[in-house]
């Protein structure tokens, strides 16, 4: 099975994209798990928080892949929760950062920031999404993992990430 995290900062179309590419290739895709894990959280998420939504998505992706057919899409991944998790906490516990570098993703689609912002209460940082993508941009490299940008408007964005999905699916058919 080939797996595609999309990745990126706060409201660029990551879960957008993620549905709509499962729909076009007849497979499913991995909701980001954070969002349910903090709409029933009563209190300001911890940094246990975000190792138990890394635990949640790790698992739920898992849970998924055996529904998928040859693609699964993630909308979200363990660099998310790395960023996020320096970001808020000034650092990333050791067995999410362990974890990160052996992401099996054949290929990351990192989401620009040139979508309108969207309100959301669990958003943060409506003013840093130029930061954050450098950040996004950045680790990736050093990852030297495969991914392209993602840019435009929604419909631009689908059909900019399909030839690059397509050809995957062709160079491992």
């Amino acid at each position: 099975m080939l797996k595609i995290s999309v990745t990126g900062p706060e409201s660029t179309g990551k879960s957008t994209i993620s549905e709509k590419l499962a729909q076009h290739y007849q497979t499913v895709w991995v909701p980001e798990y954070a969002r349910s894990y903090l709409s029933n959280l009563s209190r300001p998420y911890t940094l246990a928080d975000i190792e138990a939504i890394a635990r949640g998505q790790l698992r739920q992706e898992a849970e998924l892949a055996q529904k998928a057919n040859t693609l699964l899409f993630a909308d979200t991944d363990l660099l998310v929760l790395k960023i996020w998790s320096e970001n808020a906490f000034g650092h990333c516990p050791a067995w999410i950062l362990e974890k990160l570098e052996q992401q099996p993703y054949n290929l990351y689609l990192l989401m620009g920031v040139d979508l309108p912002w969207e309100p959301d209460p669990q958003r943060e940082h409506p003013h840093l999404r130029q930061y954050f993508y450098d950040l996004y941009k950045k680790e990736l490299q050093r990852l030297q993992a495969p991914f392209v940008e993602i840019s435009g408007l929604q419909e631009d964005r689908f059909r900019m990430a399909l030839p690059h999905i397509d050809a995957i699916l062709k160079e491992h058919n």
